[in-house]
């Protein structure tokens, strides 16, 4: 370590003379002590890998005065410790991987330097879908069908894992990949290469922000942009601003972090922290536990934030020995963390950083609440859903609204469910999912709800069995606890058996409705409800029959499918009555903070982390039975409908294409705010109707056999067919939901993909307009991939998600930006002209581009290349052609 800022400290531990650390600067500077924590894990990141940083930008005392650099534009190269991935953005990773060792020999380089180089773990977390539910052995069922669907995807994982060096798979049925890192992958503290330095981990899941409330500093970045990652490209980012968050008080009785992070996540959406940190303090911090915090770090994507981080305290070290975790080092981990002051007191205020602003929340303020209809930032306190529900009937089709004519507002539709009758209603729960690493991650809101499930069996309740109920954990521990506590048995009496260790409901994962039931909602136009405990609703993706889904608690999931409906004001109307005639109230149920922290401390020990995790890479006995390929180079099946070569690499050279001037362009679709990632490229169902499921047909798969968008991405022609393909989707071209698009020259209406390639066929690029908060939403790259394949050259929106911006810099597509106070109503724009890009010769991060419009009208957007890196990656044509182009040189 040449950087004279860099301070090598002799070993913690004379047992390990190798095991040194360094630090930025000396403790005593207190310039030092007033920065974020966050802020100095970043920059430790950034000095270990890149010894340049400072020294060339020489910045470190500048960087020390926090508040003098925040707006300085300081370009920081980041490089995690670690990558972890999922399957449905892994898969793609892998198959650009083996795509690239392909193109760099084609260049005349060694195939074989395309290996990650940091660290990955895949976890096959998304592929297990609710086929079975409400049956003793739903599980397996769910699991040998997960394998019958996915045997070609797993036996390609199985190939990488040995083709690759640095790359672990983490087999199906192990649990959630969040969960999972924070049980288990996550050190806190790194100790190899001879030193000590903080953990630190990118994710090509945008939730991979969950790890930021043990003290680990990551976050989600899309697959295009790990894939670089692993191969040693520093992420390049602009130093960012840190929101502090103030927690103070404690919270109400019956108040769970479910609750606590629906209110931070409306209260942040509303501050605006999209592109910063947001770092919790206070001596309210104290107050919750490390899955509480996991939780709310967890929905950091959902508020818009990069990071949502807690630093390391006792409670910290306390979760790594609860969770089984080596002790001798933890205690290790804890002296490191002394030693550099980065072990925070939260009740300690002089401890306090230096922050770009400060918002503060009182605990005690905090009610119960769900989110929705339809986005997880519209938070509606329990005892307001049945008001706000029946008022969403009627307004206007939006975030908010259904438009539901008021005389059908009470619309019931009488079916038939094996052989008893039934009613639905507008309001009528017909999905309840205790699902996602959000809340399965936390032992108080999971042995609240099975706690709650017992008292109602106690008192006689129900769930009408038409209702699709599952329970899918987030790990093998939570199933532990729940059997050995004695509550398990009572979750299944009322549907919650356990289906399957993967993300499921709350990526659309659900699986069928029956069919009366569908028959019942699309006969009534009814919205049916879906309540899960995930982190997000977004139209379309629970399922494509539950207009309206709500996000909640796991207690309240229970007390939703039980009630049968949303339109239920908990306070005054009961949940049922038994048998003998008794009116069962909530409040009659629901367990006291007391009561499910005895259980806690009873049953959740670290014998069960070490029982569960010490066989977690065997225990999957068809994944070791899987017979994969041994060749460095992987051999293509030409019929293969899961896995192909992509064209991202055809006709690559070793020199640079200068960017052209983007002439006379066609606009695809026109879209107004909150455009997700969803809406752009799907991860569930395959309508029977659309383009990818023709394409299936034509390759002999029958309807029963598509699958799902998100476990075919490793085939771009199912993929590209599968961009902007949501049932869901709001085209301002359109005059009804759905997946079409003018195309302009005929005038005629086609689906996306048709009217895409009419325009390619012809030679014509595209654009798409959006409104704020374009690509929200999961970190999937196929909603940067798939537009590219359609031809978009560039997407005109108000604001962007960090994620998806980046994605579409990885893949060559450039973000424009309107001008502040501009948007396309101010500049008077239809998107029925046509676009006339001006890319100048010499070109620098965030500059003005003119815009020539076919009608004479002129303006100006920013280019949202960020840093000059991202305009190197532009001029390759992306950031993985850079790689390329890198190695075979």
């Amino acid at each position: 370590m040449s950087n004279p800022f860099i301070r090598i400290v002799e070993p913690l531990d004379p047992k390990q003379p190798l095991k040194k650390f360094f630090n930025l600067t000396k403790l005593e500077d207190v310039r030092y002590a007033r920065l974020p924590f966050s802020i100095r894990v970043l920059l430790e990141a950034a000095i270990r890998n890149c010894d340049e940083f400072l020294v060339k930008k020489g910045d470190v005392e500048n960087i020390l005065n926090w508040k003098v650099m925040q707006h300085k534009n300081v370009e920081v190269p980041f490089k995690p410790a670690r990558v972890i991935l999922q399957d449905f953005t892994g898969v793609p990773a892998v198959v650009d991987f083996a795509a690239m060792r392909d193109a760099v020999k084609k260049l005349g380089g060694d195939p074989e330097k395309i290996n990650p180089i940091c660290p990955a773990d895949l976890v096959i977390d998304h592929s297990i879908q609710v086929d079975f539910n409400r049956q003793s052995d739903s599980l397996q069922k769910n699991q040998d069908l997960e394998f019958e669907r996915n045997k070609e995807r797993f036996e390609f994982l199985k190939w990488g894992s040995q083709a690759f060096k640095n790359l672990r798979i983490i087999p199906p049925g192990s649990g959630i990949i969040h969960q999972v890192n924070l049980e288990y992958l996550a050190r806190v503290v790194m100790d190899q290469d001879g030193y000590y330095y903080p953990d630190s981990v990118v994710g090509t899941d945008s939730h991979t922000t969950m790890i930021d409330g043990l003290g680990v500093l990551g976050w989600g970045v899309g697959g295009i942009e790990a894939e670089a990652v692993m191969l040693g490209q520093p992420i390049s980012m602009v130093l960012p601003e840190v929101f502090g968050y103030k927690l103070v008080g404690n919270p109400q009785p019956l108040v769970t972090s479910t609750d606590i992070v629906l209110t931070i996540t409306k209260h942040l959406r509303q501050v605006g922290v999209v592109g910063k940190f947001v770092e919790f303090f206070g001596p309210g911090v104290a107050q919750l536990s490390i899955a509480d915090r996991a939780t709310i770090a967890n929905m950091c994507p959902e508020y818009g934030a990069t990071a949502a981080f807690f630093p390391v305290d006792d409670i910290s070290i306390g979760y790594l020995m609860q969770t089984g975790r080596d002790k001798e080092k933890v205690m290790c981990t804890k002296r490191y963390l002394e030693a550099v002051g980065m072990l925070r007191d939260f009740k300690n205020s002089s401890q306090d950083p230096d922050f770009t602003q400060v918002v503060e929340l009182d605990l005690h303020t905090v009610v119960p609440c769900c989110s929705g209809p339809k986005r997880p930032q519209d938070k509606v306190a329990v005892s307001d859903m049945k008001k706000d529900f029946e008022t969403c009937l009627g307004a206007k089709q939006g975030f908010k609204g259904f438009q539901i004519a008021a005389d059908r507002h009470n619309s019931i539709v009488k079916f038939n469910f094996e052989g008893r009758d039934f009613e639905l209603a507008h309001g009528s729960v017909v999905i309840a999912a205790i699902t996602s690493c959000t809340n399965t991650s936390n032992p108080s809101v999971m042995l609240g709800a099975g706690l709650l499930a017992k008292k109602a069996v106690e008192a006689g309740l129900t769930v009408k069995p038409y209702i699709k109920t599952s329970l899918s954990p987030g790990s093998g521990v939570v199933t532990y606890y729940l059997r050995e506590s004695g509550v398990m048995r009572y979750l299944s009496q009322l549907g919650f058996d356990v289906v399957g260790y993967g993300c499921m409901t709350c990526i659309g994962n659900s699986g069928p409705l029956p069919e009366s039931v569908v028959e019942a909602i699309t006969q009534g136009d009814l919205v049916a409800v879906g309540v899960l405990s995930g982190n997000r609703n977004f139209e379309g993706r629970v399922h494509p029959n539950t207009r309206a889904n709500y996000l909640a608690s796991p207690p309240l999931v229970i007390a939703y499918a039980i009630a049968g409906t949303i339109r239920i004001d908990f306070e005054k109307e009961p949940l049922g009555i038994n048998a003998s005639g008794k009116k069962i109230f909530l409040k009659d149920i629901w367990p006291t903070r007391n009561e499910i922290q005895a259980v806690e401390r009873q049953f959740v020990i670290p014998g069960m982390f070490k029982e569960v995790y010490q066989k977690i890479e065997t225990v999957n006995k068809a994944w070791n039975a899987l017979d994969a390929p041994s060749d460095k180079l992987y051999t293509w099946n030409p019929n293969s409908t899961y896995i192909k070569s992509p064209p991202f690499f055809d006709g690559l050279t070793l020199a640079l294409q200068t960017p052209k001037t983007i002439e006379d362009a066609y606009v695809l679709l026109s879209f107004g705010d909150s455009v997700t990632t969803d809406h752009i490229s799907p991860a569930g169902n395959i309508a029977r109707n659309s383009p990818a499921a023709r394409y299936l047909t034509s390759r002999g798969l029958t309807p029963r056999e598509f699958n799902s968008y998100g476990s075919r991405r490793g085939n771009d022609a199912v993929m590209a067919r599968g961009t902007f393909a949501n049932i869901r989707l709001v085209n301002k071209f359109m005059d009804k939901q759905g997946p079409q698009t003018i195309h302009f020259p005929s005038g005629e209406v086609l689906d996306v993909f048709d009217a895409a390639e009419r325009y390619k066929q012809a030679g014509h690029p595209l654009i798409v307009l959006a409104g704020k908060e374009y690509g929200a939403g999961s970190s999937r790259d196929w909603a940067a991939k798939g537009p590219f394949l359609l031809g978009v050259k560039a997407v005109l929106a108000e604001s962007y998600e960090r994620i998806h911006r980046s994605n579409l810099v990885g893949m060559g597509v450039i973000p424009l930006q309107y001008l502040p106070g501009e948007d396309a109503g101010t500049l008077g724009l239809t998107g029925r002209e046509r676009y006339t890009i001006i890319i100048p010769e010499k070109l620098k991060p965030q500059m003005n581009v003119q815009i020539k419009l076919d009608t004479g009208k002129t303006f100006h957007a920013i280019m949202r290349f960020d840093t000059d890196v991202e305009l190197t990656y532009f001029h390759n044509g992306g950031i993985l052609n850079y790689m390329i182009r890198k190695m075979a040189s």
